[in-house]
């Protein structure tokens, strides 16, 4: 008898086990890890709270981490500490190159004069032709990398003509007031920062050269498995985008606290971007496919992709 107790005490102990591990895996399902960058919708989503308001019903909880740019999200989303997150064009065909399991999930309107090719206001630079054999300072696989490709090559240059310095924002923005660089290429709101702060001149921004979409991406398992927040999350995206076009005088107001800069900046940072979040359509895709190809043309990538096979069926 007494076997039989501690055989069916055992039965219970483990049955009590597996199930406590599961609802521990529940749980850790339910946490949603949104990766974000100083600026854009989503800096103002985690602001407003909204997603935590909607998620909550459904037992999730978010959790929010920053980065600088988007090659560094987009790593943390390969390696599974972050569920979605926002970037530029440029990253996400980096990523889906080194074979992370992204998804393509929504963009934002183009908006070309959200970054720029800059120089010191005393440089002797007047044009993008100048900077032949000059050192020009960027975050590699970011936005702006595609930005000097096509800018170089619109003035009659090759992207081998110049020494690119690759550098984070904060580390570009340093060698840029030292004087270390000869220009940089940069996106908002660094950008407008540089630029009050500095004197910094354009030589050219994306208009006329570059689209700059902002795209919304997820890794595919989480897209698999919650295919319903992803949804939720894009739905919020489009009320604070809508908030946005009807109080742009706010924006900034909201942005300067949460991002340590001037409203003034701000101002200049919002009125460069237009928005109105969308779901993936054709002609991005090939768009974004053309941007690809540039790259593996250049060796900036090691083989083709095709950015279809990153777009959820």
């Amino acid at each position: 008898m007494n076997a039989a107790i501690r055989y069916l005490a055992k039965i219970a102990l483990a049955g009590g086990i597996a199930l406590g591990l599961a609802t521990v895996a529940d749980a850790e399902d339910k946490i949603v890890r949104i990766g974000f960058q100083k600026y854009g919708t989503l800096i103002l989503l985690k602001t407003k709270g909204l997603l935590e308001e909607k998620l909550e019903p459904q037992g999730y909880t978010v959790e929010w981490t920053e980065f600088p740019a988007g090659p560094q999200l987009l790593e943390a989303l390969n390696v599974g500490s972050v569920d979605f997150g926002t970037t530029g064009e440029a990253p996400p065909i980096f990523a889906q190159a080194a074979g992370a399991p992204l998804v393509y999930v929504g963009y934002e309107p183009p908006a070309p004069e959200a970054e720029a090719i800059i120089v010191p206001k005393d440089s002797p630079l007047k044009g993008v032709a100048d900077l032949k054999g000059k050192k020009v300072a960027l975050n590699k696989g970011s936005n702006v990398h595609y930005l000097l490709v096509k800018a170089l090559e619109k003035a009659g240059l090759s992207y081998s003509d110049i020494d690119v310095s690759f550098l984070p924002p904060a580390d570009a923005r340093a060698a840029f007031e030292k004087g270390a660089v000869d220009a940089w290429v940069i996106w908002e709101p660094f950008l407008a920062a540089a630029e009050a702060a500095t004197g910094a001149r354009q030589l050219a921004n994306g208009t006329g050269v570059v689209d700059n979409h902002e795209f919304y991406l997820a890794s595919r398992n989480f897209i698999n498995a919650h295919p319903e927040v992803v949804d939720t999350i894009v739905a919020s995206l489009g009320e604070v985008d809508t908030w946005i076009n009807a109080n742009r005088r706010d924006v900034a107001e909201q942005f300067s606290p949460a991002l340590g800069l001037p409203k003034d900046v701000l101002e200049v940072a919002v009125e460069r971007r237009q928005y109105g979040v969308k779901l993936i359509t054709p002609e991005v895709v090939a768009a974004q496919q053309k941007i690809a190809d540039v790259f593996h043309e250049l060796g900036l990538i090691p083989s083709t992709i095709k950015i279809a096979d990153a777009v959820q069926k």
